[in-house]
């Protein structure tokens, strides 16, 4: 049974449809709670289009999508699919275009495949097609059950991490240098703003100021613009800092549709398959922690810890992710900032249908949106990275706690510096295979090659050991696939017909 008081539906169409007094709110503070979600993932209008149109990275820029319609596509996305949520399912669940899959994307795809974006987005629709498949089907469940969960775990670490290092890129702090990669020095004004930017971010972080990343956003793009036009344009920002001629524009919705499905003959057959698995993965563990992690502290979970009708919000959002491919805007997904408006008293999916409503306007305000700087959103993709990091163990210890209260028990203690996240790192099969994802990932500038070297440590690993058996069918084919995707390069260079 879940939290809320069992009262009848009565009065308008808004309190029969969401049932605001079952739910134990209001009309008022669901709609603030809208508000609140909104301000606090707002970010992603920002850093989306700046990402996939390679905006200040150079050498890449002309491999970019259109800033303008990237940023139309990402409100109309994040504003349809998140109200459509809200009005289906009735939770105050938001969706946007996902962080970490939108730079595999970019990062991994185009610039590091050279595949072209209508292709690569060819692969965001298939992933979404493949999970809708799977939820209608009953799969997803059983495909999360046959994954261990520190495998789980070290995904979402991971994807943190590798979030966190596009942050410093952008942020100019981390270059080339000797041998690898070096920390830059801090002499340029792009670098003293994203420093700026970072400091006040955490300090309202620290002061837990609702909207933090969008307050930091804003301040380092004025401070950026300013420095700017007092140096008449030469104060070395690649992109953004400057005054728009023009407050608003019609918005450019030119990348609807244009997608295709040409990686499957681009790439080699085995590498575009690995490559769909893998933002398939990304996309699967990213959402359902997030339906948990927000369901429980808005009473959505019962008494086993289950979302009632969970195939409702996995169907939103994994059609969603077509949506997000065929608008060229990468994945769309569950944000875990929802749990934002729940933590203000949201219950219901009116929650949803404000914040989806908001994004809409946005489409209107690409001007605005351009005097953004890559240096102004990198904070925000250095706290989104932590938090990705530390959301899990987070949730176990609340898990604990509730856990102990039931049982009337004293809460257990906060245990800092224990195993990250609850991996045990003295099981060789968990451990190495935990610590390869969470390292490769940022490493290799790559989710896929990440899961990989995972998948395939845990499966030799638990084979040596003569425990086979303990691992699941599905784990076994993963691991053949992921090991096929990494001989590729070999096998293309020994047989012509690959």
């Amino acid at each position: 049974m879940s939290d809320y008081p069992q009262q009848p539906s009565r009065g308008n169409w808004l309190e029969r449809h969401f049932g605001f007094a079952e739910r134990g709110t209001t009309l008022a503070r669901d709609t603030m709670a809208g508000v609140t979600t909104f301000i606090v993932m707002s970010y992603i209008i920002f850093v989306n289009p700046q990402i996939l149109s390679f905006a200040g990275i150079e050498g890449l820029e002309e491999a970019g999508l259109p800033f303008d319609a990237v940023l139309a596509g990402t409100c109309l996305v994040a504003g349809v699919m998140t109200i459509a949520m809200g009005l289906y399912t009735n939770y105050a669940y938001a969706i946007a275009p996902g962080l970490g899959i939108n730079a595999t994307v970019a990062f991994g795809l185009v610039a590091g495949e050279g595949l072209g974006y209508p292709a690569a987005m060819g692969l965001i629709v298939v992933e979404g097609i493949a999970v809708t498949i799977f939820v209608l089907t009953g799969l997803r469940e059983r495909v999360m059950d046959a994954i261990p969960l520190e495998l789980k775990k070290a995904i979402a670490i991971g994807i943190g991490l590798f979030i966190a290092f596009i942050g410093f890129e952008s942020a100019g702090f981390v270059v080339q240098g000797t041998p690898l990669v070096d920390f830059a020095p801090f002499s340029t004004w792009p670098i003293f703003v994203a420093f700026f930017g970072l400091l006040l971010t955490v300090a309202l972080r620290a002061r837990r100021v609702p909207g933090d990343l969008l307050i930091g956003i804003v301040a380092a793009t004025i401070l950026a613009t300013i420095i700017n036009e007092a140096s008449d344009g030469d104060a070395g920002f690649a992109a953004g800092a400057n005054i728009p001629d023009d407050v608003y524009d019609s918005p450019d919705l030119s990348l609807l549709g244009e997608f295709s499905l040409s990686a499957f003959g681009d790439l080699a057959i085995i590498s575009a398959i690995v490559w769909a698995f893998s933002l398939f993965m990304a996309d699967f563990f990213d959402t359902m922690g997030t339906l948990v992690g927000v369901g429980r502290p808005a009473g959505y979970l019962d008494e086993e810890g289950r979302l009632p009708e969970i195939r409702k919000p996995l169907l939103a959002d994994s059609l969603a992710a077509v949506a997000g491919g065929a608008a060229s805007t990468s994945s769309a997904t569950t944000y875990i900032e929802s749990a934002s408006g729940v933590s203000v008293g949201g219950r219901t999916g009116w929650v949803s249908v404000v914040c989806g409503a908001l994004f809409l306007p946005f489409m209107f305000f690409a001007p605005i949106i351009g005097m953004v700087p890559p240096e102004a959103t990198a904070p925000a993709l250095i706290i989104v990275g932590f938090l990705m990091m530390t959301a899990l163990t987070e949730a176990e210890e609340e898990a604990e706690i509730e856990q102990a209260a039931e049982q009337g028990e004293p809460p257990p203690p906060v245990r800092r510096g224990r195993k990250l996240a609850g991996i045990d790192f003295s099981d060789l099969g968990i451990g190495l295979a935990a610590a390869l994802t969470i390292m490769v990932m940022p490493f290799s500038f790559s989710i896929a090659d990440g899961i990989g070297f995972g998948f395939v440590a845990f499966v030799v690993v638990r084979a040596a050991q003569a425990r086979w058996r303990e691992v699941h069918p599905f784990m076994w084919l993963a691991s053949a696939l992921f090991a096929l995707y990494f001989l590729v390069p070999f096998l293309q260079d020994t047989f012509d017909w690959i």
